[in-house]
């Protein structure tokens, strides 16, 4: 797998910023009181009745991913035990910028057989994830990160956990290879993979939903023709932790015979919004709470592929309900992707009433017949500490964006330039020819990435740096 260093466009003149030295050696880092271990690890699956090489994450227990307490450390000994460097992103948490888990920001790759040990506080609960920051991702080198609430022991309630992936049995490097040889515009497809266009209303253009027809898509590395079965309660309330982890693929949640409670996006308390439906593009988290009925059941919880057919999920199932087949290929697309269910959310616990002491705006730009993707902005991302910050995000490309910002929650302030005090997140989505405007309070150190969370392309250029003066 090429290297590639995925920071990108680091604010001329930033001078970099002093912090302490991390521990790096295994002898030293097993001496720190109830450390965890991490193992990245490479592993094979079933996919389509074919065996699959792929990476994993895997915790103590041999379980994958991490299960923390909110008002504890993150206290963890990453262990590379693969052939090849990484590096894992906390895709959630704020921690000190070089604990953050980018390439060369500051600290470099995880050479293959080493270790790396990260301590900092979790100051708040929350679904949250971890993957690599590198192409290594789309080799499913991603895990769930949940940070429990303490006041949630008590609750009455199943907590069912659910992280999402697009696969591939080509590696990530030939995937872009197949991109960077052309696309032209309008979902014409010139390179062996896929896209798909719709008609805008009113101006005759045409938006792609989807760069990469992919092999298959996985609910905790299972498709739907062999779907994980999770055995529940008759008449039970479940707790749904669903994570998109893709590298390139939006989803709808379809909870089918249930209306459930959608309470927290990205990990951050809303007021709950009821729903069958709900959308997830990639980086995101949704927390939906479901009551079961009183009847022996099955509840299949499904991920519809924006713009296409395929799907993928889990089911629960109570009593001594019959599982019935389930296809991977519904009989209708599944819905586009828009901002209405943004526009509704309302943070629990918003950002306290402050003007913005910097303001910013950030273009989105893409060049699909040459896949060249980028940000820019009127100025440098500059800020310093304190600072009220305001960044609109305008999308003058021809595919939606999920922007996710490091080390900090941000809450959506404006669609459109229609102010609305929403939702607390990290990660947004921006579709085409929409603008959508974030506060975050500048109250982490570093200089933090700030970038499209479709793989392809932040690494074909849709990447810059929130950054704070020395």
């Amino acid at each position: 797998m090429k290297r590639r260093d995925l920071l990108k466009g680091v604010a001329a003149g930033v001078a970099a910023l002093p912090f302490g030295p991390l521990q790096s050696q295994a002898a030293a880092a097993t001496e720190l009181v109830g450390q965890k271990s991490l193992s990245i690890l490479s592993r094979s699956i079933e996919v389509n009745g074919k065996s699959a090489k792929v990476f994993g994450l895997v915790g103590p227990n041999q379980a994958p991913g991490l299960r923390l307490m909110a008002g504890t450390d993150f206290n963890v000994l990453l262990q590379n035990q693969t052939s090849e460097p990484s590096i894992i992103h906390w895709h959630g948490l704020t921690p000190p910028w070089p604990s953050d888990g980018v390439a060369a920001a500051p600290l470099p790759l995880i050479d293959a057989r080493e270790n790396r040990a990260f301590r900092f506080p979790l100051d708040r609960p929350g679904t949250h994830w971890m993957h690599a920051h590198t192409l290594q991702e789309q080799a499913l080198l991603a895990a769930p990160l949940i940070v429990e609430d303490p006041a949630d022991a008590g609750l009455d309630e199943q907590e069912v956990v659910v992280l999402l992936h697009d696969f591939s049995f080509q590696s990530a490097d030939e995937l872009l290879a197949q991109l960077n040889g052309g696309k032209a515009m309008g979902g014409m497809d010139m390179s062996g993979g896929s896209t798909k266009g719709i008609d805008m209303s009113g101006g005759g253009m045409v938006m792609d939903l989807n760069d990469i027809e992919y092999d298959a898509y996985l609910a905790n590395d299972r498709t739907l023709d062999d779907p994980e079965v999770v055995t529940t309660e008759i008449g039970g309330r479940v707790r749904l932790r669903i994570i998109n982890g893709a590298a390139a693929t939006a989803f709808t949640i379809d909870l089918g015979l249930l209306t459930g409670s959608l309470v927290a996006v990205d990990g951050q308390p809303i007021i709950p919004i009821a729903g069958t439906t709900f959308p997830i593009t990639m980086g995101q988290r949704l927390d939906i709470r479901v009551q079961l009925l009183r009847d022996a059941a099955v509840f299949p919880i499904l991920a519809l592929r924006e713009g296409g057919p395929q799907r993928t999920g889990i089911v629960l199932k109570s009593g001594d309900a019959s599982l019935a087949k389930l296809s991977g290929t519904a009989n209708a697309d599944g819905p586009v992707l828009d901002l209405l269910l943004e526009s509704q959310l309302r943070a629990a616990s918003p950002l306290h009433a402050s003007a913005a002491t910097r303001k910013f705006g950030l273009m989105l730009n893409g060049d699909m017949a040459a896949y060249r993707w980028a940000l820019s902005s009127d100025e440098p991302i500059l800020v310093d500490l304190g600072d009220r910050v305001e960044i609109t995000m305008q999308n003058m490309s021809m595919m939606a964006h999920p922007m996710h910002l490091h080390g900090h929650h941000f809450q959506v302030v404006a669609i459109d330039g229609q102010r609305f005090p929403g939702a607390l997140r990290d990660t947004v989505l921006v579709p085409p020819m929409r603008s959508v405007t974030i506060a975050v309070d500048a109250m982490n150190p570093g200089q933090w990435a700030f970038h499209c969370h479709h793989l392809y392309h932040m690494v074909s250029g849709m990447m810059t740096t929130f950054a704070y003066r020395a």
